[in-house]
């Protein structure tokens, strides 16, 4: 590798945050502003799930563009990314089990085979799904790409649990969480064994937090009858973004390890 080479790989995976506890925690409440924010455009606004779709869609091509472009990792960009997965991974999971018709376990199925395959796509073009293989505008998209699957899938997976319509299994919100959240912390444990793959927790841990986030959004604004507290989905919208931003603010964030030091 040229020493230009190597200069690039270190400045692009600068752009990626490192994993931290912050890092979890400012995802969660990212996914679950997008199950509220979501839901909020494709329901109160009443514009459907397709117009929904397409209006987040934009938003992830021209914020995943600009932070291909950027030179540096810069956090609000990152996030505001993040927030655009989150709102499109909500209004496209329930395009797929509502407007398509094949319930939440087709959805499931769908979503699950489209993450597959990003990742597959992935790996055969470069050999790795890791992080720290975001080196280039194309590992970029694969990257966004994986992660806008990975958190559609955590959303149909969320409804699929909770709902009790559309093949449902009718648990309701808080065991989805209560689930959802136990399987991470089986996740935080295997992380302790050095044998298990960092690489492979790393993107369950992503999938999982969505449906966690979904659940916990679900459970804001559903409602009491339906066992949520009947927030409005703006007023949830707004309270999750001021957190969202004041987590940004005081939480250290740092560029993840660089490929050289990997």
């Amino acid at each position: 590798m040229t020493s230009a080479s190597r200069t690039f790989i270190d400045h692009a995976v600068s752009k990626v945050p490192a994993v931290t506890l912050g890092f979890w925690i400012i995802k969660v409440a990212c996914t679950t502003l997008g199950e509220t924010g979501g839901d909020w455009v494709t329901m109160s606004l009443n514009l459907g799930y397709l117009v929904g779709s397409l209006i987040f869609l934009a938003g992830f091509v021209v914020l995943v563009s600009a932070q291909i472009r950027a030179r540096n990792f810069y956090p609000w960009l990152y996030w505001a990314t993040i927030v655009a997965t989150t709102t499109l991974g909500t209004t496209l999971a329930d395009f797929f089990d509502r407007s398509l018709g094949v319930g939440y376990p087709g959805g499931v199925s769908i979503i699950l085979l489209l993450l597959i395959t990003s990742l597959g796509v992935w790996y055969r073009a470069e050999g790795t799904v890791s992080i720290e293989s975001v080196a280039s505008a194309r590992v970029e998209w694969f990257y966004w790409t994986t992660i806008l699957f990975s958190q559609t899938l955590g959303t149909a997976l969320g409804d699929w649990v909770a709902g009790e319509d559309r093949g449902g299994l009718g648990l309701g919100y808080e065991m989805g969480a209560v689930i959802f959240g136990a399987a991470l912390v089986v996740v935080g444990l295997l992380w302790l064994w050095p044998r298990v793959s960092r690489t492979a927790l790393f993107w369950f841990a992503f999938v999982l937090t969505r449906p966690l986030g979904a659940t916990l959004g679900d459970l804001l604004d559903k409602p009491v009858a339906q066992g949520g507290l009947e927030f409005s989905r703006l007023y949830a919208s707004v309270l999750l973004l001021i957190f969202i931003v004041g987590c940004i603010a005081v939480l250290p964030q740092r560029a993840a390890r660089r490929a050289s030091a990997a």
